[in-house]
């Protein structure tokens, strides 16, 4: 049997990173990067992607820097012929790309706000797990990683339109594994708890939310972005090929609770 250190090894491996250009999806693609994957970059804004580039560069990185919103499924199309058209393959898809732009009352939610979260999270998963399952399916091999959420399990205030789409990210991600098994494709999703992110900066510092989530959190401290590496490169290596259809939780203990 081959060394452990040698199954999560990603050499030779392209994988593709949507959500890149800030908070845990740069710190998942910084740390597939660094575990010898060609890295495939996604996000709204190119700049982010741009800088990211660079920086893996100097390290000696490869990164193919592909700007686009994952909302829009002709541009998840377009991205992912890019991807196979420029390297031939795709091996790993972490699903990172994510918003929760309102922290209200779910009484006040909006038609518009309901929609644009779940446009972006739980359609826009949808839509690239199905350009990239064409892909694995064809290849009869490769690994998804769906980022979902503790609060698609463990309720929370004000966030209903966040929880409902991590919670739809988690059963399309059963979905997927169950009908994609038999074919090489295996497709798990990782939940984060709190880690301290532009996206979750507002909630920590208020002082009766952050100190809430403190408390709720059994290690007594929120994450930091580059703790929650490991366990992508964990997923989308061979480590974890026997390893389908699950949710990989990274909490500091908050759903032990």
């Amino acid at each position: 049997m081959d060394d452990v250190n040698d199954e999560l090894r990603l050499d030779q491996k392209i994988a593709w990173v949507t959500g890149a250009g800030k908070g845990l999806g740069r710190a998942i693609a910084v740390a597939l990067s660094q575990a010898g994957a060609t890295i495939a970059v996604t996000a709204r804004t190119a700049s982010d992607l741009e800088k990211l580039a660079a920086e893996r560069a100097e390290f000696g990185g490869k990164v193919l820097v592909l700007p686009g919103s994952v909302a829009d499924s002709g541009a998840v199309r377009t991205i992912v012929e890019r991807i196979v058209e420029q390297t031939g393959r795709l091996d790993a898809v972490i699903n990172c790309a994510g918003i929760s732009p309102h922290f209200t009352r779910s009484t006040d939610v909006s038609d518009d706000e309901w929609r644009q979260v779940l446009d972006v999270n739980l359609q826009g998963t949808f839509y690239c797990c199905r350009e990239a399952g064409k892909v694995m399916l064809a290849q009869q091999a490769g690994s998804i990683v769906n980022v979902s959420s503790i609060h698609a399990s463990s309720g929370f205030e004000r966030i209903a339109a966040y929880a409902a789409s991590k919670g739809g990210v988690e059963a399309l991600t059963k979905v997927l594994a169950v009908e994609w098994a038999e074919h090489g494709v295996r497709v798990n999703a990782l939940a984060p708890g709190y880690f301290r992110t532009d996206l979750s900066s507002g909630l920590l510092a208020a002082s009766r939310w952050g100190e809430r989530i403190l408390r709720s959190t059994p290690m007594g401290r929120v994450g930091n972005v580059e703790e929650l590496g490991g366990a992508a490169v964990f997923l989308a290596s061979d480590a974890s090929r026997f390893m389908t259809g699950t949710t990989l939780t990274v909490d500091g203990g908050w759903t032990a609770r």
